[in-house]
């Protein structure tokens, strides 16, 4: 009996390999299946909340790209142009300008300021860019910009006090009691105010300001101080007189304590001294004008008294 043969039959050694690596393909994947087990049964939490964190993290990434692509594509300020149409629409523009805490300072440098928002969207108003240039102002000590529905911008200012006039050359500038410049004054609105003297004296009035409280009964009665050398004061009275203050802070405010009490016994103020110098540590030089000619006068006419005598007793032997 005849046998057919076939062609192209797998031999047993083709098959045997193929045997082997669907073997080794079945225990791989039971080896990373065990592993993959291992590792979520180790996690602090269930495989339901990693499926969740994975999804978040996939939802955020693309969130992140699609905000990317938008920016790149102009649709943000696309959609800040329709609001502020919508606004404009629905009468929201900057039509009037209120301001509030103004006293002492031009109220129209406020205006300029602002105006330039006139007929503008509120949704595009850049209120915090307006409170820095307000806070550029030198009267402003402190502003606060805000938006009052439909049309209006209200601007309330804190405005610095008026301390007193720093004299530079022949420019008299207003400051307050920081030293801070506010604006030039005429002498005669000047007329009455604290005036200060000297290089570098405005950056000095904090210090100024403690050393006068360290005596209140005699702060009233200063009318100029005068910044020396850059490093001390000399202080002038409303009467007048001048008193040299040593240097440093706390040399200058005992010597000033001391003064007050020698002026509470001996009244210094008002009377013929013209100046004060309480440089040195152990006693106070006191200029008394006229004192030194009247002192020579009165040493001649002692010679001459001397001399009128002398030839009185001469006469009177003859």
């Amino acid at each position: 009996m005849a046998q057919t043969i076939r062609r192209g039959g797998k031999g047993v050694r083709r098959v045997a390999a193929t045997r082997g690596a669907k073997a080794k393909v079945q225990t791989a994947r039971k080896q990373t299946g065990t592993a993959i087990g291992h590792a979520l049964r180790v996690q602090p939490f269930s495989e339901e909340t990693l499926h969740r964190i994975m999804l978040t993290a996939i939802l955020g990434t693309a969130a992140v790209v699609t905000w990317t692509v938008a920016n790149i594509a102009g649709v943000p300020a696309l959609a800040e142009a329709q609001v502020a149409r919508l606004s404009h629409q629905a009468g929201f523009d900057v039509k009037h300008v209120e301001v509030r805490g103004v006293k002492r300072m031009n109220q129209q440098t406020i205006y300029e300021r602002v105006l330039g928002q006139r007929d503008q969207a509120m949704s595009r108003l850049d209120v915090a860019g307006l409170r820095d240039g307000l806070l550029g102002l030198p009267w402003i000590k402190d502003a606060r910009v805000s938006r009052q529905l439909p049309d209006t911008l209200v601007v309330d200012v804190v405005e610095r006090t008026p301390h007193g006039v720093l004299r530079k050359g022949d420019q008299l500038m207003l400051i307050d009691e920081t030293g801070h410049e506010l604006e030039p004054v005429s002498a005669a609105k000047a007329r009455g105010l604290f005036v200060l003297t000297g290089e570098g004296a405005a950056a000095r009035v904090p210090d100024l300001n403690r050393l006068l409280d360290a005596a209140p009964a005699l702060k009233p009665q200063v009318s100029e101080a005068e910044w020396i050398g850059n490093r001390r004061w000399n202080l002038t009275f409303k009467t007048g007189q001048v008193l040299a203050l040593p240097e440093g802070e706390d040399e200058a405010a005992a010597a000033l304590l001391e003064f007050a009490r020698l002026d509470g016994v001996n009244r210094l103020l008002g009377g013929k001294i013209a100046s004060f110098d309480m440089r040195a540590k152990d006693r106070t030089y006191m200029l008394v004008p006229g004192h030194a000619e009247e002192m020579a006068k009165d040493a001649a006419d002692k010679v001459k008294a001397k001399a009128a005598a002398k030839a009185a007793r001469a006469a009177a032997k003859e």
